[in-house]
């Protein structure tokens, strides 16, 4: 990616605010509060006993020095932590449509961001590849909001191997209050090995997978050279061939079928996107399923 200017910089974030906020009113406004649980119950007061009150809300200390009876009342909590852990290795950099996998992520995670403001929640940042880069601590307002796009838009894309263990074992670390997390990958490295259960029993997790359409079939081009953005390894590949098409394309299926069922058993919440595919669809269909799911 290049670098830059101050006035591009601005001018796309400003172009991702206004598709985001104009999304959030038109698709979101309701159904990004309905699908994600508070934290749990606050206190709201207390007020006298009254016939039928269950009796484990008694708050005896109230209830010893009035010598009525008071019980607790407590009310949802509504305001969420909304945390996104996003790679930012070279492969985020590859793209064969108008957009690479890194812009269709940013695009989508300003959607996101701005349906929390709208919520009145706090949102916070990790960037990371073979190593958490940077974290922005959750906080409230449309500054911070933009702040984090800004920072997002001029991300460069690192020329190393994600390691989603190592940001999954900083967000633990930092986070110790219960969050809605957006884990955002293509999920290149070695997910096999990861241990997202235990992460999503502490949150409200979502593997958020992203991939483009290259990455599932190759065309039928003839020789080409084909170089893993992360380790640099360059490799020829004749296209021609059936077989040689046949066998990327079951291989890439076959690990994609692979992590869906390992985020599946572990109860993980899977949001696939694409970079040839509006990303705002695949957001009113994850909505959906978790409301019909909140049923």
């Amino acid at each position: 990616m290049s670098e830059l200017t101050v006035a591009e910089i601005l001018k796309r974030v400003q172009r991702i605010e206004i598709v985001a906020k104009r999304a959030v009113d038109d698709l979101f406004a309701g159904q990004y509060k309905s699908v994600f649980r508070g934290r749990g119950m606050e206190f709201d007061e207390v007020r006298e006993y009254q016939p039928g009150d269950d009796v484990r809300t008694i708050d005896w200390n109230v209830t010893a020095r009035t010598g009525e009876c008071f019980i607790k009342r407590y009310c949802e909590e509504r305001e969420l932590t909304v945390l996104f852990a996003i790679d930012v290795s070279a492969s985020g950099a590859f793209g064969t449509t108008q957009r690479s996998k890194l812009d269709t992520i940013i695009e989508m995670v300003g959607m996101l961001m701005f349906s929390a403001m709208r919520n009145n929640d706090k949102v916070g940042l990790i960037r990371y590849c073979d190593q958490v880069i940077d974290f922005s601590p959750p906080r409230k307002g449309k500054s911070h909001v933009l702040n984090l796009l800004r920072q997002l838009v001029t991300t460069e894309p690192v020329s190393r191997k994600a390691n989603v263990r190592s940001a999954v074992q900083f967000l633990n670390r930092v986070q110790k209050r219960r969050a809605v997390v957006f884990l955002i990958s293509d999920f290149l490295d070695d997910y096999s090995k990861l241990d997202l259960a235990a992460t999503n029993r502490r949150h409200d997790l979502t593997a958020v997978t992203v991939s483009d359409p290259r990455e599932l079939t190759l065309p039928d081009v003839g020789f080409i050279t084909l170089q893993d953005a992360e380790t640099g390894e360059i490799q020829e590949v004749d296209t021609r061939h059936t077989a040689v098409r046949e066998l990327f394309s079951q291989t890439a299926i076959k690990r994609n079928q692979q992590l869906s069922d390992r985020l599946k058993k572990s109860g993980i919440d899977q949001l696939a996107v694409t970079t040839d595919e509006d990303y705002s669809i695949s957001l009113r269909k994850f909505f959906s399923r978790r409301e019909r799911r909140a049923k």
